[in-house]
């Protein structure tokens, strides 16, 4: 697979040649994680619609719930003024986190900053 050329023109991806992807929830608009793409994720992701990202960790691609089985179904794929980062809006079966929460973000000890009016 190849990345559409006019598509990957217009990618500023960092020195490891890597784009930002958050990804959010299609239905609630939760923010469900942020993973990264290199252009071979990014393509397969636009052919397959399903979650396809870059593990820096094991230098290699992984397909969200391949083998826990919470896959996302990609809905729409957007990408940024700068080019630097796509959103993906998915339909997210079971848990997105792989800690097993519903987003990367959900727990009381992720909240850095809460809103102020929450506090009046």
């Amino acid at each position: 697979m190849t990345l559409d050329p006019a598509l990957s023109d217009r990618l500023k991806r960092n020195a490891d040649g890597l784009i930002a992807a958050v990804v959010v929830e299609h239905s609630t608009s939760d923010v469900l994680m942020m993973a990264w793409m290199n252009d071979e994720a990014l393509e397969r992701t636009l052919t397959t619609r399903r979650g396809t990202y870059y593990s820096r960790s094991r230098g290699e691609l992984w397909v969200k719930g391949e083998t826990s089985g919470h896959v996302q179904h990609v809905r729409e794929v957007r990408i940024d003024c700068d080019g630097d980062t796509v959103l993906l809006r998915v339909d997210q079966t079971g848990p997105a986190c792989h800690t097993g929460t519903h987003t990367c973000f959900d727990t009381d000890e992720r909240l850095l900053l809460a809103d102020e009016s929450e506090n009046l």
